[in-house]
């Protein structure tokens, strides 16, 4: 198997997660068996390449995360780690810098985490759930503040191979990190027993996956379900500006793509959220933030070299869609259970 999970099964009996850990075996195997890609081979090929270098410093808290210094290896060696990491094309969300090579991903991720970091309760000894975590650049800065155990899902196994290549020199200097993925859908993640015991993860972030669920209120309670008592829900997604007048019908449901994307159902206004939140069952609910993504924020770069943001918009109109609709606006609500 290209991927092990045997550290994230301590981890999670370390962490009093003993219901995981007694499911998720089965379940990982049932998954991947079901959901072969035709690049695991490559995949695999990829990592074993990977040059062994032991970085000289970390640095988890710094907006580039960075992992070792330019004079950790000789240019022959960087250069091999160069076009091993460009195989795993495209990166989308960062930024890291690697021993000098700068990964320039798509999204300066970094941005929004500045957004977040100063509203959420204080992550040390926390254990977290990240769902929609990517290839893990959130779930590194969570790590940073000091959480106690940092658990991402994803379905996208090709982002857990990125995950993979960034942990492996993370662990030759630090040792072995409590920080895993899981290739799974928010919605196939084990469900807690004993959710009004204690179960549950001390904060739960959802960052750009509500609008992609075609019943956006299961997925608010999935997430609640996730969260132990008094523990915290960090939710980013889509918002549209509302009128004030009819609340009820503040939300908009794209004809066919927003964006260009196929997969968005659901954007509504920060009040209709609120209130989602509300009848989903949680508690001190606050909009902390609003902010309407930019070109510099989301781009083409070398290591993403696709269409992005600026091929999205109205070319004569940055406030619109391709397609006529508002422009991707974003908010963030922090929220307890």
């Amino acid at each position: 198997m290209i991927f092990d999970f045997k550290e994230l099964y301590k981890d999670l009996i370390n962490n009093d997660f003993e219901e995981w850990q007694e499911t998720l075996p089965e379940q990982l195997k049932e998954t991947l068996d079901k959901r072969p890609h035709g690049k695991t081979a490559e995949w695999k090929e990829v990592l074993a390449t990977l040059p062994e270098i032991v970085p000289s410093r970390v640095d988890i808290t710094a907006d580039k995360l960075q992992i070792g210094l330019a004079d950790d290896c000789q240019d022959d060696v960087r250069e091999q780690l160069q076009s091993t990491l460009q195989r795993l094309h495209p990166w989308r969300k960062g930024p890291y810098e690697l021993f000098g090579i700068h990964i320039d991903t798509e999204w300066h991720s970094d941005w929004k985490w500045q957004r977040i970091q100063s509203h959420i309760s204080p992550l040390k000894n926390r254990s977290v759930l990240d769902v929609g975590c990517g290839n893990g650049y959130h779930m590194w800065r969570m790590l940073g503040e000091g959480a106690r155990l940092v658990v991402g899902a994803d379905p996208s196994q090709f982002f857990l191979v990125q995950f993979a290549a960034i942990k492996k020199y993370v662990s030759a200097l630090n040792g072995e990190q409590p920080i895993h993925i899981l290739p799974f859908k928010g919605e196939e993640l084990p469900a807690f027993t004993q959710e009004y015991k204690g179960k549950g993860f001390d904060t739960v972030f959802s960052m750009g996956v509500l609008y992609h669920r075609l019943s956006p209120i299961d997925h608010l309670k999935e997430l609640r379900s996730f969260i132990r008592k008094e523990g915290e829900l960090v939710l980013e997604t889509l918002v549209i500006e509302g009128d004030g007048l009819n609340l009820n019908s503040n939300v908009l449901i794209p004809e066919d793509r927003y964006a260009k994307m196929r997969n968005v159902w659901f954007i509504p206004t920060p009040d209709l959220l609120v209130r989602m939140l509300k009848r989903a069952g949680f508690n001190n609910i606050r909009v902390v933030d609003i902010n309407q993504t930019s070109i510099e924020e989301q781009r083409s770069t070398q290591w993403m070299a696709f269409e992005s943001l600026k091929d999205f918009l109205d070319p004569h109109d940055h406030n619109k869609t391709i397609e006529g609709y508002p422009a991707p606006k974003r908010v963030i609500v922090i929220a307890t259970v």
